[in-house]
Formats: structure tokens, C-alpha cells, sequence
């Protein structure tokens, strides 16, 4: 087969997998509670989303944000650094790999990011792309013999630690959402509301709707075998904190135990696409959360 015809197969797969895409707005179901271990933190949270069997299927089922470029997963473009906190954690971590586990490597911070803009105004640092329009310095690719996907992922296992201890704020946080807001009562009291929720492709900007194919809306990546919020759970807790995840956890298992009033529609046609592989006896093994991306 050749590499053209290769490629014409790729990208009609992922043309019709963005077919498959469910619509960005249907109902949803929210949970509000206040964080017991502070009584100023309130967390907002969309079960809908969380309670999702969406999965990341880097390596497996995705198709990529970029056509004919399934490999890149989301990391066709550098990631935005969201503070100095996450600058140096990524600056830290990047100063364990070696050309043997970071394909792309480069010695020093600023070779390794760049200045970008977000939003084409306001000024801002990011790391690098391989080329001019390649992906992200830090994506190996699949051959590579330190291992294929994210070099900064590959090195926190290796490490045994979480991928979000090495990895930016934007890659790790994705595909949840949070927004933070100071909010003031009747009262004239304020709280901190922490939104959860899922990082469709609005989050984006009005780029996310030019976006090839985007894991959240396709029932492709709605496969997992645990809902999200705890194949998520160390992200969440990161976002979160600890007791107001616990709490979280808690009425997300209560939920649970009863049909949702408004599922993710995207899981919804997961399901029934696996119903007849299910009564055929050969249905898939779903993969779970945690791919080298």
C-alpha cells in the first residue's frame, strides 16, 4: 500500500469519526457543594461530563486535531504556559530527560519554548514545535526507541509519578475545564467557585470548531471502563484539592447508583454502538485512561 493511499485511509477514518461527533449542546446535570475543608470553596461540578466514560485513546482509536496526523494526538501545536509555578515545574522535569528518551532534545529553557501570543495580543510563553508547523518538541514519535507519544509523560512513569507533576497545566488539565470566580452572595459574603466541567470544543476559542476530530464529543473516546471521575481522580484532586475531591467522589457514587436524567450523549453511542459486538460475545476491551500523551 502506499504512503498517499496510507494517508487517504487515515484521513476518511477521521473525517467519519467527526461524523460520529454528538452535538455540543445537550442537557447536562450539575452537583453544587461546598468544600468541607473550606467553608469559602464552593465546586460546582457536571456530572454529565464526570460521570462520562470518556478515556484518552492516544495511540489506539485517535485521530488527532489536525487531518492526516493522528500520531500528534492534541499536541500538534505548543502548549501555553498558564503561570511561572508551571514554567519551572516543566523546566525541572524536562532537565531529566536525554537524547535517548527525548527524541527532539535540547538543552535549556529557551530552547525549548518560544514566545507566542494568545489570542493574537496578549503575549505569552509556550513550548516549542518540532518544526514550523510541526508538533510539540516534547511528542516522540511512535518508532522512537526511548518510546513514542509525550517524553515528559514517558519520564514521570519512569520516575514513578504522575504525569502531571512533569507534564503543563494545559495538558494535563485537558479535557476537564475549570473555571475559578469569585462570587458574592445576597448576603454581601464572597466565595471561590470552582466549575468543573468538560473542555469541549468551545474551550478552544473559535479555533476549536476547525479542529479535525476532538476526543470529548466522539463516542470513539467514550469507551472507558470506569466513569471519569475516577479514572481522573489525581487531576482532579489537583484541581480541586483532596477533601473537596472526597466529597466530589462521594456524590458521584450516589448519582451513580440511578440512570442519569441527562448522560453524555457521546457515551450513549458508545454504548450502543458495543451492544451487538456485547451479544456476539467480541466486544473490544476498552482501553483506560493513562496513554503516554
Amino acid at each position: 500500500m502506499s504512503r498517499r493511499t496510507q494517508i487517504r485511509i487515515v484521513m476518511d477514518e477521521a473525517a467519519a469519526a467527526r461524523g460520529r461527533e454528538v452535538s455540543l449542546d445537550f442537557p447536562r446535570e450539575w452537583i453544587e457543594f461546598t468544600d468541607p475543608a473550606d467553608d469559602q470553596h464552593v465546586v460546582r461540578a457536571d456530572l454529565t461530563w464526570l460521570l462520562s466514560r470518556w478515556t484518552c485513546v492516544f495511540g489506539s482509536a485517535c485521530h488527532g486535531i489536525i487531518a492526516g496526523r493522528p500520531q500528534d494526538g492534541c499536541c500538534s501545536h505548543g502548549a501555553f504556559f498558564t503561570d511561572a509555578d508551571d514554567e519551572n515545574r516543566t523546566k525541572s522535569a524536562a532537565a531529566r530527560l536525554t537524547p535517548e528518551t527525548w527524541q527532539h532534545y535540547r538543552r535549556g529553557f529557551k530552547n525549548y519554548t518560544e514566545m507566542d501570543t494568545v489570542d493574537g495580543a496578549k503575549p505569552a510563553r509556550r513550548t516549542a514545535t518540532q518544526s514550523a508547523d510541526g508538533p510539540c518538541v516534547f511528542l516522540n514519535d511512535a518508532d522512537f526507541a526511548g518510546g513514542g507519544g509525550c517524553a515528559l509523560h514517558a519520564q514521570a512513569l519512569r520516575d514513578g509519578v504522575h504525569p502531571l507533576t512533569y507534564k503543563p497545566d494545559v495538558c494535563w488539565q485537558l479535557p476537564v475545564r475549570r473555571e475559578q470566580d469569585w462570587t458574592k452572595r445576597p448576603d454581601g459574603s464572597k466565595y471561590l467557585l470552582s466549575t468543573l466541567t468538560e473542555f469541549d470544543r468551545r474551550g478552544w476559542g473559535p479555533g476549536g470548531h476547525d479542529l479535525d476530530w476532538w476526543c470529548t464529543s466522539s463516542p470513539d473516546a467514550h469507551v472507558g471502563t470506569e466513569p471519569m471521575y475516577r479514572t481522573y481522580a489525581p487531576e482532579l484532586v489537583a484541581l480541586i484539592g483532596q477533601d473537596a475531591y472526597d466529597e466530589l467522589a462521594r456524590l458521584c457514587d450516589v448519582r451513580l447508583r440511578s440512570p442519569l436524567a441527562a448522560p453524555h450523549p457521546a457515551t450513549v453511542a458508545a454504548e450502543a454502538a458495543r451492544a451487538p459486538q456485547k451479544r456476539a460475545g467480541r466486544g473490544p476491551a476498552a482501553p483506560t485512561h493513562g496513554s503516554n500523551l
